[in-house]
């Protein structure tokens, strides 16, 4: 059993009678990437239980075999940690994003809100070249050489700034690449959203080529919102948490008033 920021343990009690409820909102990252990801949204979503996660293979649980049943019990576990007297917003970038919607597609009835960030690209045809060719080349150039220059092009984008970025990750996070984008390429689809019943908010950046199926994606969901975010990147989550909290803020103020946000496509 590990802590509330890894595999994080068994559904706590529900809240006493008459104590304020605290929404919850359960944070998965992006390949390579950790839960240290989400270091700023605590003090960017006050009045909210944040839960981020260790996804297996990544942050603390680098070295851990990556597999669909040990990710999917991850988000398992977190969304018991967020207890009985309130359904969590689930969110996830990129590898998370998809791991998500997997895991919301077998609990359509047990989430308060799906939060899909740079998960809008349908993981097939000629778009898998790029992430098939990618894991061809990591063990000729090896996993450290292979984040030194990564991480040179992603703090171009505008990674690692701003007080409290967190720090990019090195090479171990790409020994788990491989199987998470092989599930991803294999099980990650539009139509997996088709049964979920609460609200889904697929965010995106403006330059950010997980986008490109996104109108796919919000015709499978129930109840849809589509946000742009402009001049972001894939790296949405870093360079904007500013605006990814808002978008979060405003997902939970629309579950606590009424009726979600009428669906707009954009993008």
């Amino acid at each position: 059993m590990q802590n509330a920021r890894g595999a994080v343990p068994d559904r706590q009690p529900e809240s006493p009678e008459g104590a304020e409820v605290r929404p919850t909102v359960v944070l998965v990252h992006g390949t390579r990437m950790s839960r240290a990801q989400w270091d700023r949204y605590p003090a960017l979503l006050p009045g909210v239980d944040v839960l981020s996660v260790d996804l297996p293979g990544h942050g603390d649980r680098a070295g851990e075999e990556f597999t669909e049943e040990a990710a999917l019990r991850t988000i398992d576990d977190a969304v018991a940690r967020a207890g009985t007297a309130t359904a969590p917003v689930l969110v996830g970038h990129s590898l998370g994003g998809y791991l998500a919607m997997m895991w919301a597609a077998e609990h359509p009835r047990d989430l308060a809100a799906l939060v899909l960030v740079g998960a809008s690209a349908v993981p097939a045809g000629p778009l898998t070249g790029l992430y098939r060719g990618f894991a061809r080349l990591l063990p000729v150039v090896g996993p450290d050489r292979m984040a030194r220059v990564v991480n040179r092009l992603l703090r171009a984008l505008g990674a690692e700034r701003g007080p409290g970025a967190p720090p990019l990750p090195d090479g171990a996070g790409y020994a788990a690449l491989p199987a998470a984008w092989a599930l991803v390429m294999r099980r990650a689809r539009p139509e997996l959203l088709t049964g979920v019943e609460a609200p889904v908010v697929l965010v995106n950046g403006q330059l950010d080529q997980m986008r490109v199926h996104v109108r796919r994606f919000a015709r499978a969901c129930q109840d849809p919102r589509v946000v742009l975010v402009p001049r972001a990147s894939h790296l949405l989550p870093l360079t904007h948490p500013e605006q990814v909290a808002r978008v979060v803020r405003e997902v939970l103020d629309g579950h606590r008033s009424g009726p979600a946000v009428a669906p707009t496509l954009e993008g």
